[in-house]
């Protein structure tokens, strides 16, 4: 067995150079102080108290650096993991604060034993039945529910908890009245000064001076005093250990949000890995190998009051333009969040809340994609139709029912493009041996005995009539003159035993109305699959030609051969 390939760090530590750390050192740095203000605010985003985000951000680290194949994906709490965490457990939780962390905990256990299976069966495949399209309408509407369930703390209300952007827009509306001023323009400042740093240096972490802005101004001027709501006592000290504690109904309940979690946290993950590894050429992303790191990152942090992580986009780009070289610049993060839970908390009291909903919302708004939306719109209606309707479900049916929505029709779409695959009727380029589709060339020769058409996808069971419908829709156009049809086979890759069934009937058929059928291109697995089911023995081995040009030639030639004979009965009595 090859270790390096199932421990990815056994490959890439040995052959450490000294000139890397400076690389991997700056980045973890970077990427660890980023991730102290994200951290405690997706927490609040997955409704936990602030100090479970910072929990997150150790253990999964260090596990996805020793099993993670990219050298520069960040892991950890990313916005779209916390709200679906909401959205799940805020459904089913009953029994006060330590009942939802508890079942925050069980759900990382979950979705890691869920990715880690689908890592170890290799089937990390099963993540493209969710289109780019479904995904980016899902995302979009996902991120206006976490940036607008922030409302309530940058105007310093209460708001009922919601999923639902129209009852948080009410909700606001209605308690207009009772903002606080003061709260709201520290969280405005807090958004100023993130966006302007990102503007003049990406690299700088502006979460962390906006974080540094709102605890100054608190403590310095007594903004507590004003009604402006900090985030209190944090805990100081690491994670313990201990064994996800749920019931059998907690499993049951929990199962259907782990799923979507570990396939949409997988595509948020492998996206932003693929997209980075194409800028270095010394090392390859597994898709599969990535499911168990993460499987193996979220069972991990599960003994250590983690809740799900995943790879994120923001902290991944400035994690590789920091310099990250390998996976140490991750664990060097992970030290570094162990650093501040052991002696740096405290400084964390006056920290506002409407500064982390500063950093949520910023963070959060930017993944809002309305240009893929327009790109759409110009190039693939039916794309963006699927984009919209995901968009508008999540919005209105709430974020498990959108994804679900998003599901179904990515998987409708497969079976209606594969159900009524494309197909083309062609002619003869003038004066060459090249034959192209007649509605998209102009010019081609045609002729009315002979139908040449392209099937361009498999044939089975579920596109059969679809072949049949369009062959004799063909056929009935060309009335009495028809005498033969050659089926150009070239883009056929497949044909299972009910398409094998169907294709002798129509051969038998066809040669009954004095119609002979003729193959081209047919490819060798196919062409044996054909042998096995007597169908070249029906058609006629004679009758099944390596090109387009030929087939056509041996037709021309045997009506030729006629010379005034009636071709009907030509054909019924040499079996053409």
């Amino acid at each position: 067995m090859n270790l390096k390939k199932f421990i990815p760090i056994l490959d890439w530590l040995p052959q450490y150079k000294g000139d890397q750390l400076k690389g991997d050192l700056s980045a973890g740095l970077t990427v660890g102080v980023m991730l102290i203000p994200q951290g405690m605010a997706y927490a609040m985003i997955a409704g936990l108290p602030p100090i479970y985000g910072l929990y997150a951000s150790t253990i999964p680290l260090i596990l996805y650096a020793i099993f993670g194949t990219s050298r520069q994906l960040a892991v950890g709490p990313v916005a779209m993991v916390s709200l679906l965490t909401a959205a799940g457990i805020g459904a089913i939780a009953q029994g006060g604060a330590e009942v939802y962390i508890a079942l925050a905990i069980a759900l990382a256990l979950f979705v890691g034993v869920i990715q880690f299976a689908l890592g170890a069966f290799r089937l990390g495949f099963l993540v493209n039945f969710l289109s780019h399209p479904v995904i980016s309408g899902f995302t979009s509407a996902a991120a206006l529910i976490i940036g607008l369930s922030q409302l309530k703390h940058l105007l310093g209300i209460n708001l009922a908890r919601s999923h639902h952007v129209h009852e948080i827009i009410l909700q606001a509306i209605e308690r207009i009245g009772e903002v606080n001023w003061i709260t709201f323009a520290i969280g405005i400042v807090g958004i100023g000064l993130i966006i302007f740093v990102k503007k003049v240096n990406k690299s700088i972490p502006g979460p962390l001076l906006a974080v540094v802005f709102g605890i100054l101004a608190v403590w310095g001027l007594g903004l507590t005093e004003q009604g402006v709501k900090i985030v209190g006592e944090v805990p100081r000290g690491l994670p313990s250990f201990g064994v996800p504690s749920f019931s059998w109904e907690d499993f049951q309940a929990l199962i259907p949000i782990a799923l979507t979690i570990s396939l949409v946290s997988f595509m948020e993950s492998i996206a932003v890995a693929k997209a980075i590894q194409a800028k270095h050429k010394n090392y390859k992303v597994s898709a599969n190998q990535e499911l168990i790191a993460l499987g193996a990152a979220n069972i991990g942090g599960a003994f250590f009051q983690s809740y799900p992580v995943t790879g994120g986009f923001s902290r991944t780009a400035v994690n590789d333009q920091a310099g990250a070289k390998t996976g140490l610049a991750s664990i060097i993060s992970a030290v570094l969040i162990i650093l501040t839970l052991l002696f740096l908390t405290p400084l964390f009291y006056f920290l506002p809340s409407a500064i982390l909903a500063s950093v949520i919302m910023v963070a959060v708004f930017g993944l809002i994609d309305y240009k893929e939306a327009i790109y759409l719109w110009k190039t693939n209606r039916i794309d963006f139709a699927m984009l919209i309707v995901t968009f508008i479900a999540t919005l209105g049916l709430g974020i498990e029912q959108g994804i679900g929505v998003g599901v179904i029709l990515s998987l409708a779409m497969v079976i209606f493009r594969t159900t009524r695959p494309h197909y083309a009727v062609l002619g003869k380029v003038p004066n060459t041996t090249f034959y192209r589709n007649v509605e998209r060339f102009q010019g081609l020769e045609t002729r009315d005995d002979l139908l040449i058409l392209r099937f361009d996808a498999q044939l089975y069971f579920a596109n059969t009539n679809f072949f049949q419908d369009v062959l004799l829709d063909e056929v009935i156009k060309r009335k009495d003159k028809l005498k033969a049809i050659l089926i150009v086979a070239e883009s056929i890759n497949y044909v299972d035993s009910s398409a094998m069934h169907a294709l002798k009937d129509l051969v038998q058929d066809f040669k009954l109305n004095g119609i002979t059928v003729l193959f081209s291109g047919v490819k060798g697995p196919v062409r044996d699959a054909m042998a096995k089911a007597s169908l070249i023995k029906t058609v006629g081995e004679d009758h099944v030609f390596m090109s387009i040009q030929e087939g056509v030639d041996a037709f021309t030639a045997q009506s030729d051969t006629v010379k005034g004979e009636d071709m009907q009965e030509y054909v019924l009595q040499t079996n053409i």
